[in-house]
This record gives C-alpha cells, sequence and structure tokens, in this order.
C-alpha cells in the first residue's frame, strides 16, 4: 500500500511516524516544502527503504523562499520525486501569484532536462493555472495531483494530460471530495494522508492510515475493497515505470 503525500518532517513527535513508517512498510512519498529541508528530511528517514523523499518549494511559501530556486537546482538530480510544489489561489495567497507562477514554472522547466521526475502538485483555488501550466512542460514528468478538488472537465484534461490524483481519508470525508473522487478515473487514483495537516477525529492522518480511504473507494467504484486494493498497486507499478506520457 502507499502513501504519496504526507509532510514526515513536520510531525511534532518524528519517532510516532517513523514508527508507523516502519511498521506499515508503505511506499510513502515524504514532500518537504523548501528545498533546505530536504537533506535533514532525506536523513530523518535513513535506513526506511520504501519512504522517498521530494523535493518541493510549496506554493504558498514561493514568495518567502524563491530565493531557495539555487539550492533546488543543486539537489534536483538526486532524487526522482518533486514536491509539493504547484499554485495557490486562497485569498491569502493570491496576492502573491506571480512569485508562485515564476516558482512552478521554474521547477516544470527544470524537471524537463530529466525523463523520470515524478510530481506532486498542490493546486488548491488554482487548478486552471496549474494545468495551463502542466501543458506548457509537457516533458517535465509525471504529474500526481494531490487533493485534488477541480471541475469534472478539468479531471479530464488532467486525465489527457496523463496526471494521477492522490486523494486520502480527508478528502473523501468531505462531500466535494467525495464528489470529485467520483469523477476520477480509477486507473489514476493513489492514497495520501497530506499527514499531519489533514486529520481524521482531529488526529493528524499517519501514513498507515491511508488504508481508510479505501472502504470509500470502494463504495464511490462499486467493486470490493480487494478490487481497489488491486487497481490501487496496479496503479503504483504504472506511476513508478514512467506513468501515461
Amino acid at each position: 500500500m502507499m502513501d504519496l503525500h504526507c509532510h514526515v518532517d513536520l510531525y511534532s513527535d518524528h519517532n510516532e511516524v517513523l514508527n508507523d513508517l516502519r511498521e506499515c512498510n508503505y511506499y510513502v512519498l515524504s514532500v518537504t516544502t523548501v528545498p533546505s529541508a530536504w537533506r535533514g528530511t532525506v536523513k530523518l528517514t535513513e535506513g526506511i527503504a520504501r519512504c522517498k523523499t521530494a523535493l518541493g518549494l510549496h506554493p504558498q511559501l514561493a514568495h518567502l523562499r524563491k530565493n531557495e530556486l539555487s539550492i533546488f537546482d543543486e539537489l534536483i538530480g538526486e532524487t526522482r520525486y518533486i514536491g509539493e510544489i504547484g499554485l495557490d489561489g486562497s485569498k491569502g495567497y493570491m496576492p502573491y501569484i506571480e512569485d508562485q507562477l515564476y516558482v512552478f514554472n521554474y521547477i516544470l522547466e527544470k524537471c524537463t532536462h530529466f525523463n523520470d521526475k515524478i510530481l506532486s502538485i498542490h493546486s488548491l483555488n488554482a487548478t486552471k493555472q496549474v494545468l495551463d501550466c502542466l501543458k506548457e512542460h509537457p516533458l517535465a514528468g509525471t504529474p500526481i495531483l494531490h487533493w485534488f478538488l477541480g471541475t469534472k472537465k478539468q479531471v479530464l484534461e488532467a486525465t489527457q494530460h496523463g496526471c494521477f490524483f492522490s486523494v486520502g481519508p480527508a478528502m473523501l470525508n468531505s462531500s466535494r471530495g467525495q464528489k470529485v473522487a467520483s469523477w476520477l478515473p480509477p486507473d489514476r487514483v493513489l492514497l495520501e494522508t497530506d499527514g499531519p495537516f489533514a486529520k481524521v477525529d482531529n488526529c493528524p492522518l499517519l501514513p498507515s492510515q491511508a488504508k481508510l480511504a479505501i472502504n470509500e473507494l470502494s463504495l464511490l467504484w462499486k467493486v470490493k475493497a480487494e478490487d481497489v486494493v488491486a487497481q490501487l498497486k496496479q496503479n503504483m507499478v504504472l506511476l513508478l515505470n514512467g506513468g501515461i506520457i
């Protein structure tokens, strides 16, 4: 099983999340929010083979940390995984959208110089702009749209571009999240938690709890839970073997 969007370095109790990673043995994508956090996060999960650390610059921090793009350049060759990156059009961050666009497009352009990048992408209230940027950089890698809440038409556009979608228990706890998830092609869906920010019953989700999404997906897809698991594993293999593009 998997958790393809988790902020391992940002849990208040590192021992708890590291023990969970070891016990569940899931394939986990540990995303970072600034390039300067990457090496420390790699060291944090040292020895946990199935936990991969992604190199990111979160859109909510783009205006504050765009000076770290030089660090991003130094590190991009050391990991296949890029994230968390993207755009955020929420009220508090819209004033910085130009900085966000600069950072996101810069990162996508850098990724085009490689042929295997996997990108975990934030698109809250900025789905159109994210898809436009991806279309401008078709060779950047395989995009995973994390906690995607776009329209049905945007699901189709993203699918045509080769995107995957990572969904988790917190997303599927909302009616809007369930509705969007019902539009997603089952062969492009992956699991995430977005812990420790995403919570269930007021507790930060741990990587092993990504599996809580399986029952909801079985209801949406009208199949047995074991069929959901089989589909997710198949999707993971496709992602790691180069995706759709």
